[in-house]
């Protein structure tokens, strides 16, 4: 049970704990693409920092600079046709890869599991919005069944006045009769 207080009034509120993520914990140990040790963690970040403008934005300049120094003649580290420069992108790529489709793969394994479990929260969702139908509907026959009675009473009611008033005519008729009678 939960305390609000408001200034120094205290209120009591039956309010229910709602666990949003019941359905998701059980497959919290998909949480890490890569599971959850180091490697694992950093191998994950790696994999998500390929995608990223500053990633981009860095690469794009170390080749720029690269193709700009050799050309230049500045250095003839790697000249035309840039062999190195193949040779980094290749083994770039040859690691780059398996962690991104690992990565997607996870992800994918992830959304799925995600999936039923919103799939079994909308399905409880269900289950109590037609428990609430039914007892709403059940409030409703017994409002019905209610409204019924009071009416066949008030039908009651106004017939006992209507005799009461009858009664009570003909009993003023015979008591003023009685009363004129010498």
């Amino acid at each position: 049970m939960e305390t609000m207080k408001a200034g120094s009034a205290t209120a009591s509120l039956d309010i229910p704990t709602v666990d949003h993520f019941r359905f998701h914990r059980p497959h919290s140990h998909l949480a890490s693409a890569f599971g959850n040790d180091t490697f694992a963690l950093k191998a994950e970040a790696f994999a998500r920092f390929f995608g990223t403008p500053l990633f981009l934005g860095t690469q794009t300049a170390i080749v720029v600079i690269w193709i700009g120094v050799n050309v230049l003649g500045l250095t003839k580290f790697d000249v035309y046709p840039f062999i190195l420069l193949n040779l980094a992108f290749s083994l770039q790529a040859a690691y780059a890869a398996p962690l991104i489709l690992l990565a997607q793969t996870r992800q994918a394994a992830r959304d799925t599991v995600h999936a039923e479990a919103d799939a079994q929260h909308r399905e409880a969702l269900a289950i109590a919005n037609e428990q609430r139908q039914e007892i709403a509907a059940q409030n409703t026959a017994q409002l019905l069944e209610l409204l019924q009675r009071n009416t066949e009473l008030t039908e009651l009611t106004r017939n006992l006045i209507q005799r009461v008033e009858t009664l009570t005519a003909e009993l003023h008729e015979k008591l003023v009769h009685r009363g004129s009678k010498p």
